[in-house]
């Protein structure tokens, strides 16, 4: 069985996407051992043995304004994915995430007759809900990642299953912040305090200085307050430190080449953009203020569309606002340094905290590569999950 799937195609446009990209990878080869993976991923799906046409860095960006310098190039290298799975017929198409992207390639090629599935919804009972009607033409099975997802899909008629979130199966449910500070070697005592101002350009240029600024602020009340900024490559620190260098370059911010998740288990609090991050604070059972800036168009554009009151992960699985969440003109240095301290200050929230992370944690661990892989698997067979 699965001998007659030689080749499963994906697209993942961003880190997050690589992470799902190669647990599912992994799930998949147990049922498929000679199978062939390509399309475009990151660094994770690489290791794998995964062939990528173009690098997984061109498909990040954000926002509607800041993807349109981009867009020319965007649209060739879809043109290109288009022209190429057309012709080689794989035996099904995975696009992760980056609906923009991936939803008018799913649609070409599914009229092409190429099976597709959609992983990771979009976040259609957030804003523009009418685009369930062109994910209904553009793919047999969406997978979702949080469970009151499906139940959007089913008004639409559109195939939907829950399949959890592979961090909550990756994560023990308890994590030790001694260990993760011995690991990056910071001491044990005294407030840590870690700033993720995110994973793409875009993001930094509108978050790395409110967040230096809040760090600033944060000393005042703490002197012996300690940073870690974890950077996800080595541009992304570049252009860190150069707006470190120009605001505050006595700032004791430690930089990390990547280990992101070491940095959010040993702080006390962690400040970082809106964005899977959260998840995985989430998960790691820690109190954080999200913050999150676009392009004022971009805004401008986006908000009659938006029927949202949470914008962050643990905010919209709790369905209350659990944690702080600094949108546009609220993202400033000077509340996001109050929120910070407010967790500092204020110890008993952040265990009240943890109790409720802890079950929701619990809920979305279901085994979510297994449960995807079979998804696709079955369609790749011709059986309907």
């Amino acid at each position: 069985m699965g001998e007659n799937v030689k080749h499963v195609a994906i697209v993942a446009g961003e880190m997050s996407g690589d992470l799902l990209g190669a647990g599912l990878m992994d799930a998949l080869r147990q049922r498929f051992p000679n199978a062939r993976f390509s399309g475009i991923g990151g660094p994770q799906m690489l290791a794998r043995g995964f062939e990528s046409h173009y690098s997984m860095d061109r498909l990040a960006v954000m926002g509607l304004v800041e993807v349109l310098g981009r867009l020319p190039e965007l649209l060739r290298i879809r043109k290109s994915l288009r022209e190429r799975y057309l012709a080689e017929r794989p035996d099904v198409f995975i696009g992760i995430d980056s609906p923009d992207f991936n939803l008018g390639l799913e649609l070409a090629l599914r009229r092409g007759g190429v099976k597709t599935v959609h992983y990771v919804s979009p976040s259609i009972w957030a804003w523009r809900p009418e685009r369930v009607h062109k994910i209904r033409e553009a793919v047999e099975h969406v997978l979702c990642l949080l469970p009151f997802e499906p139940a959007f899909y089913e008004k639409a008629a559109v195939p939907a299953t829950f399949v959890g979130h592979p961090l909550a199966d990756m994560l023990p449910v308890e994590s030790e912040q001694r260990v993760a500070r011995q690991t990056l070697g910071l001491p044990e005592d005294g407030f840590v305090v870690a700033l993720l101002p995110g994973s793409r350009g875009t993001e930094l240029k509108f978050l790395a200085e409110p967040m230096i600024r809040a760090a600033r602020l944060c000393l005042q009340r703490f002197p012996d307050l300690q940073f870690v900024a974890p950077m996800v490559n080595g541009r992304r620190q570049q252009q860190f430190e150069a707006v470190l260098n120009r605001i505050d370059p006595d700032l004791p911010v430690r930089l990390v080449s990547g280990r992101s998740r070491e940095v959010m288990a040993a702080a006390d609090v962690v400040l970082l953009a809106s964005g899977t991050a959260t998840l995985e604070a989430m998960l790691l059972k820690r109190p954080m203020v999200v913050a999150y800036r676009m392009a004022w168009l971009t805004v401008k554009l986006l908000r009659p569309k938006i029927s949202l009151k949470h914008f962050s992960l643990p905010n919209l699985l709790a369905g209350e606002a659990l944690v702080p969440e600094l949108l546009q003109e609220d993202c400033t240095a000077e509340k996001l340094a109050e929120a910070v301290l407010s967790w500092l200050e204020h110890p008993e929230r952040g265990e009240a905290l943890r109790a409720r992370f802890t079950a929701m944690h619990q809920a979305l661990r279901q085994n979510a590569n297994v449960r995807a892989a079979e998804v696709v698997a079955g369609l790749a067979e011709g059986v309907k999950p």
